[in-house]
């Protein structure tokens, strides 16, 4: 991974395929491994702005496979 851009509250990163599969495993097993009840205490976001997030890595991986 490297990191591009740096701002006040967010990061332009550029990862490899295989760190985007990482990321998008540690995800998949973060939004089905938690019980609801203490997920957001835990993971300090709600199971819905994760679940976006690995939707959002899904599609990312199924454009480079398309490429």
């Amino acid at each position: 991974m490297k990191v591009i851009e740096t701002l006040n509250d967010s990061a332009v990163l550029a990862c490899s395929k295989d760190e985007l599969l990482i990321f998008h495993s540690a995800l998949n097993e973060i939004c089905n491994g938690i019980d609801l009840f203490e997920f957001e205490t835990r993971i300090g976001a709600g199971r819905g702005v994760v679940n976006d997030l690995l939707l959002e890595v899904s599609l990312i991986l199924d454009g480079l496979e398309q490429s």
